[in-house]
């Protein structure tokens, strides 16, 4: 067999960044979690007067600092030797209400990758793995993975682009969020519109609790409630708006769980679903942000379903096609594209 050189040396330098970024993702979450970035962002700092800031030890500072600068993370100073962040890597890697918030995406990476010796073995049995049974780091990273696009976008642009939903919302109207995590994008939506009521659910108890003491903290527990109840089961009838945030595709029976949404709507509701940007074809998902989240379904959502009734096993990156089926299957008869990012599609379905 004869090699091409210039395209095995390519390969290899694919690798190197790969491995790199493997263990790059394990010291973005120590530094988001010890405050390294934000004291950074603060002033140009040696590793001693970064460890004295943020009361850590300067060898392992030394340490940290060398391999962020190596990855373009942070910024060295040779004459100074001092490190600093750009505006750019701070504003995505110590201003945690920035749109481009990073730390997030490495902490549910990290938390995936816990599952690896299960997923394995899943593999051959094809067994599932429940959303619940992962590492506590899929449940935080997922929220602060999620949470910055679902601010810079819900109230700005997504919301307003389904039909008639923001009079509703600033009137006063009924919201359930399925699928809800910690809350999130439930408070997003209840800070945005006081007059409304919000409910948000979760089979996951953990997280419905995260959700509740979130709730609390920001003031809003007299405002919005959170029910521990599986998506084919949530309660309440006459809902204005129900939104699914990045989770249908999760659901082992998202027919089932599609239709008892239709059950729970009004006549003229709105279902608002968000997932993940992809195109419906496998060839137009062959990029960086495809990659990201075939990983992740493979780790995460794959699984998830698999675990359930049914089993559909939709995968991260179902498309629009594969959504309207979901749609059309229950019985909604408008189904329409409403928005998009590069990271996620919106869609409105209605009665």
């Amino acid at each position: 067999m004869a090699l091409d050189m210039n395209k095995l040396n390519e390969f290899v330098g694919r690798f190197v960044g790969d491995l790199g970024a493997a263990v790059h993702a394990g010291l973005v979450v120590i530094g988001e979690k010890l405050g390294l970035y934000k004291a950074l962002a603060a002033q140009p700092m040696t590793s001693a007067e970064l460890a004295a800031k943020t009361s850590t030890d300067e060898r392992y500072v030394r340490e940290w600092l060398a391999s962020q600068a190596a990855g373009g993370y942070v910024t060295y100073d040779e004459k100074t030797n001092k490190f600093s962040l750009s505006e750019e890597q701070a504003f995505t890697l110590a201003n945690e209400d920035s749109p481009a918030y990073l730390p997030g995406a490495f902490e549910l990476a990290l938390g995936s990758l816990a599952a690896v010796p299960r997923i394995t073995e899943a593999f051959r049995s094809g067994a599932g793995m429940g959303w619940h049974e992962h590492d506590a780091g899929v449940f935080h990273g997922c929220e602060k993975f999620f949470r910055p696009g679902y601010a810079a976008n819900l109230i700005s642009s997504w919301i307003p682009a389904l039909e008639g939903v923001q009079k509703k919302l600033e009137a006063g109207a009924r919201v359930a969020d399925v699928g809800c995590g910690k809350g999130a994008s439930t408070m997003l939506m209840a800070g945005a519109f006081p007059k409304s009521s919000f409910t948000g659910f979760d089979y996951h108890d953990g997280s419905i609790q995260g959700a509740r003491e979130s709730a609390t903290r920001q003031g809003m527990s007299d405002r919005v409630a959170f029910e521990v109840t599986k998506a084919k089961e949530f309660p309440g009838k006459d809902y204005d708006l129900v939104a699914v945030f990045d989770c249908l595709h999760d659901m082992g029976d998202p027919v089932g769980a599609a239709k008892h949404v239709r059950q729970s709507l009004k006549q003229d509701g709105t279902w608002m679903i968000v997932e993940p940007f992809a195109n419906d074809q496998l060839k137009d998902n062959l990029n960086p942000v495809g990659r990201v989240y075939y990983g992740f379904s493979t780790l995460l959502c794959t699984p998830c379903s698999r675990s359930q009734e049914v089993g559909l096993c939709l995968g991260a990156q179902s498309g629009e096609a594969r959504i309207r089926d979901v749609v059309s299957a229950a019985g909604f008869t408008r189904f329409r594209r409403a928005a998009e990012t590069p990271f996620n599609i919106v869609y409105e379905a209605r009665p």
